[in-house]
């Protein structure tokens, strides 16, 4: 009787968690991704990968087993949209190959309201990590855990999600009635307090952005704001404006890191905490796989194998030729988001062709990629758009035509998705005075009382990405998406010339 009381008593005592020691100095290593974008698989070049992303977390894991230092691995959103052989199944292998390298928790990212909630709760099934946003509520009741608390190794680590309040205008958002993003910020202040008396380390986990000293233009506010306006937050992971912080932003004692996108690096962050005092050790990114990468991460091959089944679903049908180009087209982040590029005239042009409108117009941010010199394939089309947004028409006076266009020019600005990319449009503009010296279409100077047709995708003719709503003058719908369109013109045009499609800086806008 005796031994099996005392048996009970040592399980017991086995199960509980480890109680803080306050005098104790704990060591915490944060490993971090953010903005993976269905990149499952390596690219044409063997860079990135979920496979070389396993072994490399692995390794880490050990080393910091061996320094007594204790791991937690975070993702701050946008797991979806980017890869065809992603989008087609739903990001099944990117998720489940996130379960299996082992993920303590997620943000929730504006591109997974690409998809419906069914499809979201379905992802979620998938993996064992939680999907964490405070700020999202559907029916005035939050649509995800706000936080978890981590007891890692007696130390309470709280970590917060929050997601961009800019999600109803950066994602597809169909079928998503009565959701409603409050402002982040709002929510961490109210939660932040509380999280203090719970863990000895806050973590929040963002998808909103880093913008340096909260210059986040249209956008809207990120990281920064974030940590100037809620103190109490050791550390922000993040997400969303896809740049790589090389070194740590500290704002208000809080520490401020982001991985770049596509699993291109893996962020770690080694922390020290003694008597409720975090200290930053050593933060770096990791870059898994680059081209210029003088030493190779090995991949794994029980991870390569589990997630070579899903891609070759996808290649059956995405490996098709469709076109050619003799030139690289320009499609870029840093690049498309802020001056006309010959890619975005190529997008734009076909869908004014095939719709024989006036006007076509893009918003960057639709613009996923660069297309190599080389054949187009249907994988290269869907990987530059990814979105699958129908292409409307609208009908629109001259006069409209003009105040829309002053719109577009003043308030889309270079550095975001928004900036627009157009086809068949002359202007010259000075957005601080909003007067055109010129503004023609057709090399023929805007009639005030002609009617002219525009072809855009479904996504801003609606005032997605915060482009002027066009719903009142009547959409035209016909069931092609933007890149059906695009693939028709390509197959139609066979080779795309370098002097075709320019840059040629016919719009010419003075900030």
């Amino acid at each position: 009787m005796m031994r099996s009381m005392l048996l009970l008593l040592v399980l017991l005592t086995g199960c509980a968690a480890p109680v803080y020691q306050a005098e104790k100095t704990y060591h915490l290593t944060l490993l971090h991704t953010n903005d993976h974008h269905g990149h499952f698989w390596t690219n044409s070049d063997g860079e990135w990968g979920l496979s070389a992303r396993a072994t490399l977390i692995a390794q880490l894991r050990s080393q910091a087993k061996a320094q007594d230092t204790s791991v937690l691995l975070l993702d701050a959103g946008d797991v979806n949209t980017g890869v065809p052989q992603s989008d087609m199944l739903d990001a099944e292998p990117d998720f489940k190959g996130m379960n299996r390298i082992g993920y303590d928790a997620m943000a929730v990212g504006n591109h997974e309201f690409d998809n419906d909630l069914a499809t979201i709760r379905k992802q979620e099934n998938w993996v064992d990590f939680p999907f964490l946003s405070a700020n999202i509520y559907k029916d005035n009741k939050r649509l995800f855990k706000p936080y978890i608390i981590k007891n890692v190794n007696g130390l309470n680590v709280a970590i917060l999600g929050l997601t961009t309040k800019d999600t109803p205008f950066k994602s597809k958002m169909e079928g998503h009635t009565n959701t409603e993003f409050r402002d982040p910020i709002a929510e961490a202040a109210l939660l932040v307090p509380e999280l203090r008396k719970k863990a000895q380390i806050v973590i929040a986990l963002t998808h909103m952005g880093h913008y340096p000293d909260e210059k986040h233009g249209l956008d809207a506010p990120g990281d920064v704001t974030l940590a100037r306006q809620v103190p109490g937050i050791d550390l922000i992971i993040g997400g969303h404006t896809q740049l790589p912080l090389f070194k740590p932003d500290v704002q208000n004692g809080t520490i401020i890191v982001q991985a770049y996108e596509w699993g291109k690096y893996v962020g770690k962050v080694d922390l020290s905490i003694t008597n409720g005092k975090v200290d930053l050790k050593h933060y770096e990114l990791i870059p898994v796989n680059h081209k210029d990468q003088k030493v190779k991460i090995a991949e794994d091959q029980k991870m390569n194998g589990f997630l070579k089944a899903f891609k070759d679903v996808g290649d059956k049908t995405l490996l098709v030729k469709v076109g050619s180009t003799d030139t690289r087209l320009e499609g870029d982040r840093a690049v498309v988001r802020n001056q006309e590029t010959n890619l975005g005239n190529l997008v734009t042009e076909a869908y004014r062709a095939k719709f024989n409108a006036d006007l076509g117009l893009a918003n960057s941010g639709g613009i996923r990629d660069s297309i190599k010199a080389g054949d187009i394939t249907y994988e290269t089309v869907l990987t530059v758009l990814p979105f699958g947004n129908d292409i409307v028409t609208v009908k629109i006076s001259g006069k409209d035509l003009k105040s829309y266009l002053t719109r577009v020019l003043s308030e889309l600005t270079p550095g975001s998705g928004s900036y627009p990319q157009f086809s068949g449009l002359e202007a010259e503009f000075n957005a601080k005075t909003k007067q055109f010296k010129k503004l023609a279409v057709a090399n023929k100077p805007i009639d005030p009382k002609r009617s002219y047709t525009l072809a855009l995708p479904s996504f801003i003719a609606k005032g997605g990405d915060k482009w002027p709503d066009l719903s009142t003058y009547g959409l035209q719908s016909y069931g092609f998406t933007d890149a059906d369109v695009f693939k028709e013109y390509l197959t139609k045009t066979g080779d795309v010339k370098t002097s075709a499609f320019g840059p040629f800086g016919k719009v010419k806008v003075k900030y």
